[in-house]
């Protein structure tokens, strides 16, 4: 098993667990709440007729499904692409029982083979998912791709660790992390000022953040930095 397998490995067993045992809007794990950041974002794009969302790396619907909520009156999707087939099938459990299903399109897919229609989306979501393509290529194509999948007005909004180190409690020792692209932080910003170039930056911050996992049974500490991302697509705006 080479290191990317051995990482999903981990990644897919890590999130069955969490989908099976903790759920969706109830205190005690990172699913307790939609991210902040994403929601206050959503009014920005009221003025519009409809509201189409992509949410790559959806997971079970921690912010889909309060996106879809939020606009549900109005026309429009929310598309949420996730490779993992247990949180496709939450996603969709959850989105009957919040009464959002006619709102949300699950896509079992690898965020880097999902392809990305031009000009398709009000807003672009990514929460602690880009880490996990395949290399720092993929993740550039991606990036490529949802800046072609973005509308005149539309935002991007991406969170993303970086800096990441893991350390096994007990021993201290330094382990891998298993993360598939290890940023680090400042060349992840200047790679994101550069091919954002000309949008409007409405966020960005750095923030330490700090979690005890388990990883084969053993404590471990993961530590990393959290960026937050957020521009808006004004490069072709008309201006009359």
């Amino acid at each position: 098993m080479n290191r990317l397998q051995l990482i999903r490995k981990s990644e897919r067993e890590y999130h069955d667990h969490c989908y099976e045992h903790d759920e969706l809007f109830k205190p005690g794990s990172w699913l307790h709440k939609p991210v902040k950041t994403v929601m206050e974002l959503l009014p920005m794009l009221e003025h519009n007729k409809d509201v189409n969302v992509l949410d790559l790396g959806s997971g079970v619907g921690r912010n889909s499904i309060p996106i879809a909520d939020y606009y549900k009156e109005k026309a429009g999707k929310v598309v949420c692409v996730d490779f993992l087939e247990s949180a496709i099938k939450k996603l969709g459990q959850y989105s009957e029982q919040y009464n959002v299903s006619h709102k949300i399109h699950p896509v079992l897919s690898d965020i880097s083979e999902y392809s990305i229609p031009h000009n398709e989306f009000h807003l672009i979501v990514s929460v602690s998912a880009l880490e996990h393509v395949d290399s720092e290529r993929t993740f550039d194509e991606v990036i490529e791709n949802m800046i072609l999948g973005t509308q005149i007005d539309g935002i991007n909004c991406i969170i993303i660790s970086t800096g990441i180190k893991e350390t096994m409690i007990d021993t201290g020792e330094s382990i891998e992390p298993m993360y598939e692209i290890l940023f680090e932080t400042n060349h992840l910003i200047e790679k994101l000022e550069r091919v954002y170039k000309g949008w409007h930056h409405i966020k960005l911050t750095v923030r330490p953040y700090a979690i005890e996992i388990v990883r084969e049974g053993q404590r471990v500490r993961l530590e990393s930095d959290v960026v937050t991302w957020v521009v808006q697509n004004v490069c072709c705006r008309e201006i009359n």
